[in-house]
């Protein structure tokens, strides 16, 4: 009897992942990152640009705020005072990467790159608020310690998860990396 359960487990399950396994995983790795994830980014990256339709090319005073503030502290709080390198291309590219790398995870293009730029943008994000707006111990938290709330280790642990996967086993076939492979 229990031979038999186990047969038709492991028959049960391997079909379930060879029907499965070339598209849904990655789509649900992308949908998981999509409905938790880019609206916080989209909503992130229109504080650090200028209005109307010409303000996506307009990097505000905001976003050097948020991405290096202790620059601008340095700076006497004046933007026109921050150095060109590096400050300034960090914000740059901070800002617009905080834009086109959630596309391009969400939509499956070149995703694995993507993916992979994103777990490096959590990791600079972390440190920077850890680091420069000196988040507090309680919302820091730490790995193992029974609480799931914290802000930093537990929540962005959580984001990176289906990165990870996208990194190492790409966007599936219901993508555009999956249309371009068909195709090539």
């Amino acid at each position: 009897m229990i031979s038999f359960l186990i047969r038709m487990h492991n028959t049960a399950f391997r079909v379930l992942e060879q029907k499965t396994e070339k598209w849904l995983p990655g789509l649900f790795a992308r949908f998981a990152f999509a409905s938790v994830l880019s609206l916080y980014y989209w909503t992130s990256f229109q504080t650090k640009i200028g209005s109307g339709l010409f303000g996506l090319f307009n990097i505000s005073d905001v976003a050097y705020y948020q991405i290096v503030p202790s620059i601008i502290d340095a700076a006497g709080n004046d933007v026109a005072n921050v150095s060109f390198f590096p400050w300034t291309i960090i914000v740059y590219l901070g800002t617009y990467a905080e834009l086109l790398l959630p596309i391009l995870v969400v939509l499956g293009l070149f995703t694995r790159l993507a993916s992979l730029g994103m777990i490096g943008f959590i990791g600079v994000q972390s440190f920077v608020d850890v680091v420069f707006h000196e988040i507090g111990a309680e919302a820091t938290g730490a790995m193992f310690d029974r609480f799931p709330d914290a802000a930093i280790f537990d929540q962005r642990l959580l984001w990176i998860v289906p990165l990870v996967y996208l990194v190492i086993k790409g966007a599936g076939l219901i993508s555009i990396d999956g249309l371009l492979t068909r195709r090539a």
